[in-house]
């Protein structure tokens, strides 16, 4: 169960990394992919932020989710930056993919085959 601060802090590092990304990101991963912070999850200390990416437009999640990684000293000192004065220590971060909408998207791929086996059978 979280609690309200860490429920505020998280959205402060949604919020706040996502302009990170969007000004700092094509230097990093290059202006391909898009990356899309969908959540952020605080530990009960408020040491360590996971955040979970959703990465689009490119087939090699994993290599940009290793590009952030690699640039992880940057990504933090700008966070840091931006959050300064609301939080007393900036975090650790995690990255994570979330691949809750490629879920999604294969999911109704297969419900839309079955219907049109479903109306190729009926139709027979």
């Amino acid at each position: 169960m979280e609690s309200k601060r860490q429920r505020q802090v998280a959205e402060i590092i949604r919020r706040s990394f996502s302009m990170v990304l969007q000004e700092e990101g094509q230097y990093i991963y290059g202006p391909g992919p898009l990356v899309t912070v969908t959540q952020v999850q605080m530990t009960p200390d408020l040491n360590l932020a996971r955040i979970y990416l959703s990465v689009f437009n490119t087939m090699n999640k994993q290599a940009v989710l290793l590009e952030l990684e690699s640039a992880y000293p940057h990504l933090r000192k700008a966070l840091g930056q931006r959050i300064r004065k609301q939080v007393r220590r900036i975090p650790e971060l995690q990255f994570f993919l979330d691949d809750t909408l490629d879920e999604m998207d294969r999911v109704d791929q297969l419900l839309a085959r079955i219907r049109t086996d479903k109306s190729a059978g009926e139709e027979e």
